[in-house]
């Protein structure tokens, strides 16, 4: 066997805990839990923040790894990454579909010591052009910036991530938060394969409104350092 070939072999062996905060998600869960294809090399970890549907009962049909706790999304990671036996940690939205090979993606990401963190591109999951637009601008912005969204599956290695204390204990913002962190540690990467996310946000708001709220509560938060407990209340969770 080549070296490469032992390399891609022996990469097979790291471990990838998926921590998934969730929050009365049974229209969704069910679609992103079954196209994940979890192997021996991976666990599910289901961390919920108190559902009042039937979320918890679906997540138990996929894994034995299901807790529930208070609502917030940055203390559910941080309650699922406790329960992790994983050498990498992936957190993944219930709404989003992780790309072929993606875990494949994430070792071989990851397996370069000067990368930090990584996230893959955005794609939302409808066909109008203007989804495209936003996908594409999210992702340029992203690439820019360094810092990824909570929705494009962001990846650490579990040794950095309880390092740097885990997601700040935040209502909102926790992902560009600790992305900061993350930077100062080294680099963080993009990978061209995207995740595949809901509409769900853009067709119940609609997809101009949408944007302009949620870049104005970025860059809010950002460069104006208004709190995120303050900016919590301009943000409608939508399911």
């Amino acid at each position: 066997m080549s070296a490469e070939g032992e390399d891609k072999q022996s990469l097979t062996h790291v471990t990838i805990s998926v921590v998934m905060p969730v929050l009365n998600e049974e229209k969704s869960l069910r679609k992103t839990l079954t196209a994940l294809k979890i192997s021996a090399n991976e666990e599910l970890i289901v961390v919920d923040g108190g559902s009042t549907d039937a979320t918890v009962a679906l997540a138990h049909e996929f894994t034995e790894k299901v807790f529930v706790t208070r609502k917030g999304r940055g203390h559910q990671m941080n309650h699922g990454a406790g329960k992790a036996g994983g050498d990498l940690l992936l957190f993944l939205h219930a709404d989003c579909l992780l790309p072929p090979r993606g875990f494949d993606l994430i070792r071989e990401a990851l397996s370069d010591r000067r990368v930090a963190a990584g996230a893959f591109d955005l794609r939302i999951d409808h066909p109008g052009r203007h989804f495209r637009l936003i996908g594409a601008v999210a992702n340029l912005r992203s690439r820019f910036t360094s810092i990824p969204y909570g929705d494009q599956g962001l990846f650490v290695r579990a040794s950095l991530f309880r390092e740097l204390g885990g997601f700040a204990d935040l209502p909102l913002m926790e992902d560009i938060e600790i992305s900061r962190r993350l930077k100062k540690t080294g680099r963080v990467i993009f990978l061209r394969q995207p995740v595949l996310t809901s509409p769900r946000r853009w067709l119940k708001e609609g997809p101009v409104y949408t944007t302009l709220r949620d870049w104005t509560i970025a860059l809010a938060y950002r460069f104006l350092n208004v709190s995120p407990h303050r900016l919590i209340n301009y943000y409608k969770d939508v399911r």
